[in-house]
């Protein structure tokens, strides 16, 4: 089975933010995500790892005015200053957390801008965070997201982060492939993974419809997680989704989904 981290942001929703920490621990995590660590001292969430003795995985640079509607700042050509003052903050939580990767939200296609506006701003504007990145050993990840949770996002499909990545020529620029966003944009995920895992390297896993625990929805999840043993994944797989009752009783899908991944995929060949 693959190695899974616990989104805090959205699981042990039962205690607060810096209490969920001990709570994957104890639920033998040996990693967790989040999305934002920004409300709190970086000295705060230092502590809670170190005491739980967790990795960090996964964070994402800050995303905006969240409250205003907005969801990530690198496709704007009006936010350029205030993008690059988004990597100066978030590369300071970075060191102080010992993160490997974070995340870059693309945001949406604002108002009045032409896509081939946003597409060059964007493009820019992910260089400028890889070099800056780069200077710390650390790499940066684009995630498509699906356009029925937020309508008007930029980067929607697998297809169009390769094709970024390349244009970018980035070496520490990556993509993270997000199971339940992808199933809802363009479905075919064993085949997209094996297609594009040579650029992933994240992965998050919700069941759709719903969003929530891995086998409450459609998602063959025994297959996919098998598939990921096969092809050799070796990253974290975050557990980003909406517990439908209590967290901790919701974690039995861990269980029934290992007992139950008979099917070995077959590598591509």
């Amino acid at each position: 089975m693959p190695k899974f981290a616990a989104n805090v942001t959205m699981l042990f929703n039962e205690v607060s933010f810096l209490d969920r920490f001990a709570c994957a621990r104890a639920q033998g995590f040996d990693a967790v995500e989040f999305l934002f660590p920004y409300a709190y001292d970086a000295e705060q969430i230092a502590l809670r790892l170190r005491r739980a003795d967790l990795q960090l995985a996964l964070f994402n640079l800050p995303p905006g005015d969240w409250n205003a509607g907005e969801r990530g700042l690198a496709c704007d050509p009006r936010k350029t200053g205030a993008f690059r003052a988004s990597v100066d903050l978030a590369l300071e939580y970075a060191l102080e957390l010992g993160v490997k990767q974070m995340h870059c939200m693309a945001g949406k296609l604002p108002p009045r801008v032409s896509h081939e506006r946003a597409h060059a701003t964007y493009v820019a504007n992910l260089r400028y965070a890889c070099t800056r990145l780069r200077e710390h050993g650390l790499h940066l990840l684009i995630e498509p997201i699906n356009t029925h949770d937020i309508p008007g996002y930029f980067l929607t499909g697998s297809a169009q982060a390769a094709a970024i990545i390349e244009e970018c020529g980035a070496d520490n620029l990556f993509l993270q492939y997000d199971v339940y966003h992808m199933q809802r944009m363009e479905g075919e995920l064993a085949n997209t993974i094996r297609a594009r895992l040579p650029l992933i390297r994240h992965i998050q896993i919700a069941d759709n419809p719903g969003r929530h625990e891995p086998g409450s929805g459609e998602i063959n999840f025994p297959y996919l997680l098998a598939l990921l043993d096969t092809l050799g994944y070796d990253g974290w797989v975050g557990c980003e989704y909406l517990p439908q009752g209590d967290t901790a009783a919701g974690l039995a899908w861990r269980q029934r989904i290992g007992a139950g991944a008979d099917v070995q995929p077959q590598a591509q060949r």
